[in-house]
């Protein structure tokens, strides 16, 4: 049996964010940080920027719903702690693969780059 358990699945992510990372104001200090992974960061975008359901993001994410509901409360999670708290939202990490679909007259053409796994952001 494998010690490292299940390996773990693509997510598919439209974009990266324009954004990597969130200071508060107004705490005296140097604030925690706290990570918000990318396809935490996608299910939020698809879910509560885009206002997307559920079961439509999962698709373009190419999950199942339920893994795509966990991710969405993490993401929920992760960003009330740092709000309520004062903590540096940074998004990196994740296990994700970035996608642009390029849509045309005849047919739907969707290009993959290579998959990432990413455990710090360039700086």
């Amino acid at each position: 049996m494998d010690p490292r358990g299940r390996p773990k699945k693509y997510k598919i992510v439209r974009n990266d964010p324009h954004i990597w990372r969130f200071s508060p104001r107004g705490k005296a200090g140097r604030p925690e940080e706290i990570d918000l992974k990318i396809e935490e960061f996608e299910a939020f975008r698809l879910s509560d920027n885009d206002g997307l359901k559920q079961a439509q993001a999962a698709e373009l994410m190419r999950i199942s719903q339920q893994t795509f509901s966990r991710l969405l409360k993490k993401a929920r999670t992760t960003l009330a702690d740092a709000l309520v708290n004062g903590k540096i939202i940074k998004i990196q990490g994740g296990c994700y693969v970035l996608s642009t679909r390029q849509n045309n007259n005849h047919n739907n053409h969707e290009k993959h780059e290579a998959p990432r796994t990413q455990d710090r952001i360039p700086e």
